[in-house]
């Protein structure tokens, strides 16, 4: 395997940079360190192509998320001009479900199936098992399960079949129970939109060819993401010419428990022969102390390929260690060096306090509450809200009359129908004046679909279905609801210049397949709260990484659950997300489930060069007095 590594070139781009900028034929692998430019790679690499003579639309670019894919398309276009087509830049499960918008019938479809969110899925997860009869498998577990399989290619059936355990034959049958309701509510869910959009390249051979024509030119980011399926949809996507570019970083694959295979970044070689490989290592983000620490840390993990971060930025501060008695006393600290740094004149934005489990939050959310400071946990999803589900519900029911739609919202606000009068409207029995009421509201809504654009719609719908009157009339949460709903419409306004129709298409795909880090909005003020997880592809001035203790990061449940290399690399992750300032922190005892345990340093702090690190002083506010 042959690397290149340059230090200095012209147009702003070092020499790493431009050797994978001008390779712009045949397959290309970027093995990209963290804040080493990997987008703006990608966008002078599709600027190039360009150049060269390639049409923008014959240009394809992947990506996970809708907030990169939004970036990464606002810099193509800025590069290439706003003027006719551009290139295509989607989500991995945006590009499925283009596919499966245009071969839909193909697929045994009448029209175009509805998403199911995770909430969505979950429901009927639970209600699979609960007619087994199932009280000891969490429908969190079983879907979590099946979405696994799903991404490696495996369907319900091969699992049942294959099923060695009453435990796995119990999650079998549920899964089967679930597709089929996935299938009578004329449905998908998101691990559906790759494996139908494989199934129709598959099976059409020329379909494929025609995708691999309009597309000349493939590009993926956050290759060492990709699950099977998703690398499979990317290779059915290439042509013959294998105009394929992933980019990607061994060192920040941290979703191999939700599917992602690190080997489809150390075989990309191997699929694709001739590939040029080159290797960003210069650092535009972070001091070289960070990055010295980052170094240090994953050089401990055998299966990468090796690469040494640097930056032309200062050396900048140590890395300030924090020994808290408790996640009181630790809480307290993070809240405590907010404060001062907000009295120096910085902003809440600057800050980011990450962690590896989610119960972490509460102690911290407790504490900034208490100083006054403004947060945003980032993880509790704006479209999963109640108010904004049944809002987007009484639009899909009143264009699809989708069955779970129509159970959502039949009875929202109250109007008096119940269980037994849904399941007569549901069945096409007559059910009284209080369905023809609610089925001619449905009626006016979707005749609007037809004449408004989606934020007019969306007020029509929040009015008419009578949401409106009733949170004005609830003096608890009435006022967070309307707030909520006043944001949807504001969302659904970015839509309002597509033709009708089209733009409410948009919109509602969008709101489907939003992600955690579609809802970090970069005009708010306020301190960030996440998991490491979530922080993937952020970056902060100053960063708290909490709860530095073995067994918590890194975690481990037992021997058995244990992959000490994807949580160093998870910890590398968290190191390089701070452009400034790092505070690392651990609490002598801990309270989780209720119980008070004393724990241990974690063994990452071990990895920090001992001259770049210095103890914050106490200020123990809040101590806790344990009495056994």
């Amino acid at each position: 395997m042959r690397y290149y590594r340059y230090m200095n070139a012209p147009l702003g781009l070092n020499s790493a940079q431009q050797e994978a900028v001008l390779a712009t034929d045949g397959p290309l692998l970027v093995l990209a360190g963290a804040g080493a430019g990997k987008t703006r790679v990608i966008t002078e690499r599709i600027g190039q192509i360009i150049k060269n003579g390639t049409a923008p639309e014959r240009i394809l670019a992947i990506t996970f998320t809708n907030k990169a894919a939004a970036e990464m398309r606002e810099r193509v276009q800025a590069k290439v001009g706003t003027g006719g087509p551009g290139p295509h830049v989607s989500t991995f499960h945006s590009l499925g479900l283009l596919i499966i918008k245009e071969h839909y019938k193909l697929l045994g479809y009448k029209r175009r199936p509805t998403i199911y969110d995770r909430a969505d899925s979950l429901r009927e997860m639970k209600r699979a098992l609960k007619e087994l009869g199932n009280e000891e498998i969490e429908a969190r577990t079983a879907l979590g399960t099946a979405s696994k399989q799903k991404g490696e290619g495996i369907t319900a059936n091969d699992f049942a079949q294959g099923a060695q355990t009453h435990w796995e034959r119990t999650v079998g049958a549920a899964w089967i129970k679930y597709e089929h309701a996935l299938r009578t509510d004329h449905a998908l869910d998101f691990d559906d939109l790759l494996v139908k959009a494989v199934e129709v390249l598959e099976k059409y051979d020329d379909i494929r060819r025609a995708y691999q024509e309009r597309w000349r030119y493939i590009h993926i980011d956050e290759y060492q993401d990709t699950n099977f399926i998703q690398a499979r949809l990317a290779a059915l996507l290439v042509g013959p010419e294998k105009n394929i570019c992933a980019v990607g970083d061994i060192d920040q694959t941290i979703y191999s428990w939700r599917g992602a295979q690190i080997e489809n970044l150390l075989q990309f070689e191997r699929q694709y022969p001739g590939t040029k490989s080159v290797v960003l290592e210069e650092n535009y983000r972070s001091t070289q102390i960070i990055l010295d620490t980052a170094n240090k840390l994953i050089a401990k993990n055998s299966n990468r390929v090796e690469k040494n971060l640097f930056t032309k930025n200062t050396e900048g501060e140590s890395i300030s260690l924090y020994m808290a008695f408790d996640e009181i006393d630790e809480a307290g600290f993070v809240a405590r060096i907010i404060r001062e740094g907000l009295a120096a004149g910085k902003r809440p934005r600057d800050f980011a306090v990450l962690y590896r489990a989610n119960f972490q939050s509460r102690a911290l959310e407790e504490q900034l509450l208490a100083s006054g400071i403004s947060y945003q946990v980032l993880g509790t999803r704006f479209f999963e809200r109640k108010e904004v589900k049944d809002t987007l519900s009484f639009v899909r029911a009143a264009i699809n009359e989708t069955p779970a739609d129509l159970a959502r919202i039949a009875n929202v606000p109250p109007r008096g129908i119940g269980k037994v009068t849904l399941l007569k409207m549901l069945s096409g029995q007559p059910a009284g004046a209080k369905v023809d009421a609610f089925k001619l509201l449905l009626e006016k809504i979707k005749d609007r679909t037809a004449k408004l654009p989606p934020s007019q719609l969306l007020r029509f719908v929040i009015t008419e279905s009578g949401m409106e009157r009733v949170f004005k009339d609830d003096k608890l949460e009435g006022a967070e609801r309307l707030e909520n709903l006043r944001e949807l419409i504001v969302l659904a306004a970015r839509y309002d210049q597509l033709p009708i129709g089209e733009g409410l298409d948009q919109f509602l795909e969008s709101a489907a397949l939003a992600s955690d880090q579609d809802e970090l909005k970069d005009d708010t003020d306020a301190v960030r709260l996440m998991t490491v997880h979530a922080s993937k592809g952020l970056e902060f001035k100053t960063v708290f990484i909490t709860g530095l203790e073995e067994g918590l990061f890194p975690y481990q449940k037992d021997e058995a659950d244990r992959d000490q290399e994807e949580e160093r690399r998870l910890m590398y992750v968290a190191v390089t997300r701070a452009r400034e300032k790092l505070y690392l922190t651990y609490a002598s005892y801990r309270t989780v489930f209720g119980s008070k345990n004393a724990t241990m340093p974690s063994q990452f702090l071990n990895d920090v060069p001992s001259e770049h690190l210095e103890t914050a002083n106490p200020e123990r506010i809040g101590r806790t007095i344990y009495l056994d």
